[in-house]
């Protein structure tokens, strides 16, 4: 009776983290609801709100001790969908519709590019080195082209006009997703460890200024670590130049 019981538990999933996953892949699935009836502001802040709900199933799984191979499974799963595929088409409906089959290229490039990432992350996170992604992760792509809408709308920029710029950002964040550059994970910084007062109130006056303007320091903080990828990669490959010379 008790291997049975065990057996059950066994087949069960951890219900916290999936729901923050759930939340995240809701969120994605009403980007693309939004930018079909046209709300394209909501579609981008739906986004951004994927990536904190992808952010934060992570950590509570690894807080909670209840990380598992189902929850793994369906986090990328729901990347795919926020984003993957919901920048892709709203890029598309907002965009590209009028630039015809070279408007679906660019879509599908990002949301292919980010299938790919995913699918080389969930077959390399054994071997890979944890201080650094091969490859834009996917949410910052994705905050990318929804800061970059979210921008156009806020300062009435006419998208007719910007259309062949949103394209090649579009295509760009695609490329970066599949390329072999070193992005820096975040992923040795202690949270739980003690700071100096001081950093709290670097911390707070920070998010303050994101708030203040939050779709241009969103936007600008996600293209500045798109950036830093080929820079960080340059810098290694001089490293280890350097080390083979001595």
């Amino acid at each position: 009776m008790s291997q049975k019981k065990s057996s059950i538990r066994h087949r069960g999933i951890y219900l916290l983290p999936n729901l923050f996953t759930t939340g995240a892949m809701f969120a994605g699935f009403y980007a693309m609801t939004s930018a079909i009836n046209g709300r394209f502001e909501s579609a981008a802040i739906a986004i951004f709100v994927a990536m904190i709900l992808d952010g934060l199933d992570g950590r509570v799984a690894r807080m909670t001790n209840t990380q598992s191979e189902f929850g793994v499974q369906y986090d990328s799963l729901s990347d795919m969908v926020s984003f993957g595929v919901a920048p892709g088409l709203v890029m598309y409906l907002w965009a590209f519709e009028s630039l015809g089959k070279l408007g679906l290229f660019a879509a599908f490039v990002h949301t292919a590019g980010g299938a790919l990432r995913l699918a080389r992350f969930n077959t390399q996170v054994e071997v890979a080195d944890k201080r650094y992604f091969q490859g834009l992760p996917s949410p910052a792509a994705a905050a990318i082209l929804a800061g970059a809408l979210w921008i156009s709308i806020e300062l009435g920029y006419d998208v007719d006009s910007i259309k062949y710029l949103v394209l090649i950002l579009t295509i760009s964040t695609g490329l970066l997703m599949v390329s072999n550059f070193r992005y820096y994970s975040f992923k040795e910084i202690d949270f739980k460890g003690r700071v100096p007062f001081v950093v709290a109130i670097i911390a707070m006056l920070g998010i303050g200024f994101v708030m203040a303007q939050a779709e241009i320091m969103l936007f600008l903080l996600a293209l500045g670590y798109a950036i830093s990828g080929p820079v960080i990669t340059l810098l290694l490959l001089r490293k280890k130049r350097k080390n083979r010379k001595f």
